[in-house]
């Protein structure tokens, strides 16, 4: 790939991660990138009529995505070539009550999402994003719409207490997620000034003043062009202001929040359009090309629009019945079927290296990490890691493994919940990285183009490929 064609897959990637500050902002970036080429909406609830050679995607909750496109020369009972991915990342979440009023000043209760490292959230400029229900009037009827809403300006900060009151800080500074985790959103005597604000606030049927802040509610009004008592509920979280972007003083780094997994979530996606955006890319493809990306990862999958929810067996089992009515191909479709589950890996930190295990050390700029895990913690096995990296092979194409030290616990994926779940063939990877679940992490440029290319060339070649392996035979 030439460099300028590199470059323009990086700067992508920061253009995504910057109009990306939540799953379901996320979500909308990838149905905007998928509609773009063609890709045409389905609907869970509606019946589907679904063509070879044409291409789909579905979402569930707006948190959720999966994209398909179908072979030209695809019947029932054919594989699907997954890449599944998360779009959620640690952080702050508002309460369902959210206001706190203490010695003076407004604060935002919030709740922790997944293993953060919240030492890492103070300090920070930080603004809300996230989902609103909006109810409407119009001709006398009522409605209701969901709407995503960003407020992009610094609006909250957490700031830490001063060393002279807590001489000890520096021998480990212990966050309480209770009582030391919520945001200043101003001070009560600058909040008088919106006084009627609070007083022409939302009715009791909306998200009421006893609840939020109505200085906040506000702000999203005026974000949503809406009133505050046309406000019934949201869903926001905390976000930090600062930018992503490629930096280093060789500017070969990304500086970012949400690396993991906003990083896997893009490359496979854009390698599933790239490798489908014209007819003549699926013009000999006999399988199902496909990207699923996933909410709620960082907190175990078990919810409806989650890994572990039907979400993946029910796009499968729509897919193979719209060409038949034979029940028993489904089973066959999946025995064929192949999933990456892709998510971020640890790379080796140069400050701890007694935290990776010898012979297994990922580094930046090395490609795609290929996680193992003896008590399949991954679902990776010999099978699958062989036909993943046979394809790095086969495209010059750098590859390593990991393993966890025997006497460190290991973190999961999406990969053993779908290939359990489903019964699907699976190998777990990721990009490697630094500062993982940190509020600002870091990867390599040149791991982003790697990743890319892989899941490109996965898509391309997968169904050539395992024509020539034989296991249960």
């Amino acid at each position: 790939m030439a460099e300028t064609e590199v470059s323009s897959v990086v700067s992508d990637f920061i253009g995504f991660l910057n109009a990306s500050p939540t799953a379901f902002h996320a979500v909308d970036e990838a149905k905007k990138l998928l509609q773009k080429i063609g890709y045409e909406q389905v609907i869970e609830r509606e019946d589907w009529k679904l063509e070879a050679g044409k291409r789909y995607f579905f979402t569930r909750n707006h948190s959720t995505i999966v994209a398909f496109a179908i072979g030209k020369k695809y019947v029932a009972g054919n594989g699907f070539h997954v890449v599944g991915a998360h779009t959620d990342s640690p952080c702050l979440k508002l309460k369902p009550v959210s206001e706190v009023k203490k010695a003076g000043y407004l604060e935002v209760g919030v709740q922790t999402y997944g293993g953060g490292l919240w030492h890492t959230w103070f300090d920070r400029d930080l603004a809300v994003a996230g989902r609103v229900m909006i109810r409407e009037e119009k001709g006398g009827s009522v409605s209701y719409e969901h709407r995503l809403v960003r407020i992009e300006e610094p609006i909250m900060r957490i700031p830490t207490l001063a060393i002279h009151l807590d001489r000890g800080v520096n021998d480990g500074f212990k966050v309480n997620t209770q009582s030391h985790l919520l945001p200043v959103l101003a001070t009560s005597i600058k909040a008088e000034l919106n006084k009627e604000v609070a007083e022409n606030g939302p009715a009791d049927k909306t998200v009421n003043k006893s609840r939020h802040h109505a200085l906040l509610l506000q702000m999203i009004a005026n974000k949503l062009g809406c009133q505050p008592d046309q406000i019934c509920d949201f869903e926001l979280q905390a976000c930090d202001t600062q930018p992503s972007i490629v930096a280093g003083a060789a500017k070969e780094f990304i500086f970012s929040g949400r690396l993991d997994n906003l990083c896997m979530s893009f490359c496979c996606l854009k390698g599933l359009i790239d490798a489908t955006s014209s007819d003549s890319d699926l013009e000999n493809e006999s399988g199902v090309r496909m990207v699923a990306l996933f909410d709620h990862e960082e907190v175990g999958s078990n919810s409806a629009q989650g890994a572990g929810s039907p979400a993946m067996l029910d796009a499968l089992s729509r897919i193979t019945n719209s060409f038949t009515s034979d029940s028993k191909m489904l089973t066959k479709a999946i025995q064929r079927s192949f999933l990456v589950s892709a998510d971020m890996a640890h790379a080796l930190h140069p400050n701890y290296m007694d935290k990776h295990e010898e012979n297994h050390q990922p580094k930046l700029h090395g490609g795609l990490v290929i996680k193992h895990n003896a008590n399949q913690r991954y679902a990776t096995n010999a099978v699958t890691s062989f036909i993943f990296r046979e394809i790095a092979v086969k495209h010059n194409l750098p590859s390593q493994d990991f393993v966890v030290r025997n006497d460190m616990p290991c973190g999961s994926t999406i990969g053993p919940i779908l290939a359990s779940g489903v019964g699907i063939r699976t190998v777990d990877v990721g990009a490697p990285q630094l500062s993982m679940h940190s509020i600002r992490e870091m990867c390599a440029v040149d791991d982003v183009k790697h990743s890319y290319e892989h899941f490109k060339a996965f898509f391309q070649e997968f169904s050539q490929l395992d024509t020539n392996i034989t296991v249960d035979a």
